[in-house]
């Protein structure tokens, strides 16, 4: 069978709810800051955040022309954010604003029943376990730390590192290389037939789709490029189609 398994994360072994959208949620991100020294109401918090996002993203389009699907590090935004107000911000410093403006936007983390069991039985087969998420490294992380599965995984790739994200061919290709992967012994899992999917077989690589409450919409089974589907959400399926 395969050698090498491929996970995304958020969605097909984390369900995860957040809301960075909510007055509520601003108002929470205003006492992270303030935790900081920098003093901001909730609107003009929200407002230069998003603008320093735009900013970001547009300097990324300009370096990398030829992709469509590009990622930042909030972690640059939040040392801007930091730097209006007259703070000079260090790596631990933003760190913890990372986890604590994640804390305020989470409503819901844990992992899909059936994620232990399956890391675990793919340990004890010997296979190699690496994760490919689009996400970010200040985020996801200590998630993983926290949820208790950071160790599973022979090697952790994230968008916000490398500023390209799924479905860029040249994001799969990066994992393909930085590990010295074969494509043959790669199956790419994921809850999404775009990200995921699409992504895997612009590089050759096999797909398990897994469809969760969170994945976006399906309309017909058919649009789904992959060799296995899981539409019921059953993480403990896996192991029969791939294992």
């Amino acid at each position: 069978m395969y050698r090498n398994y491929i996970f995304d994360l958020y969605g097909t072994l984390v369900d995860i709810r957040t809301d960075e959208y909510s007055l509520n949620f601003w108002r929470k991100a205003v006492s992270v800051f303030a935790q900081g020294k920098a003093s901001y109401s909730p609107s003009e918090l929200m407002v230069r955040y998003k603008k320093y996002v735009r900013i970001a993203q547009l300097r990324e389009r300009l370096r990398h022309p030829a992709y469509r699907h590009l990622d930042i590090d909030l972690l640059e935004v939040f040392k801007r954010l930091y730097e209006d107000k007259g703070v000079k911000a260090d790596i631990e410093l933003l760190r913890d604003t990372a986890k604590r403006f994640r804390k305020a936007s989470t409503e819901h983390l844990r992992l899909y029943d059936g994620v232990i069991d399956l890391l675990d039985s793919l340990k004890a087969a010997n296979k190699k376990i690496y994760l490919l998420s689009n996400a970010q490294e200040s985020f996801t992380v200590p998630e993983m730390e926290e949820l208790g599965i950071l160790g599973y995984f022979d090697g952790v790739m994230i968008s916000s590192e490398e500023k390209v994200c799924k479905p860029q061919r040249q994001f799969f290709e990066r994992l393909i290389e930085k590990y010295r992967l074969k494509t043959s012994e790669c199956i790419m899992i994921g809850n999404d037939k775009n990200s995921d999917m699409m992504g895997a077989k612009s590089v050759g690589i096999d797909g398990l789709y897994i469809h969760q409450e969170i994945s976006p919409p399906v309309e017909d089974e058919s649009e789904i490029c992959a060799k296995w589907k899981i539409m019921d959400g059953d993480v403990f399926k896996i192991k029969e189609y791939v294992l």
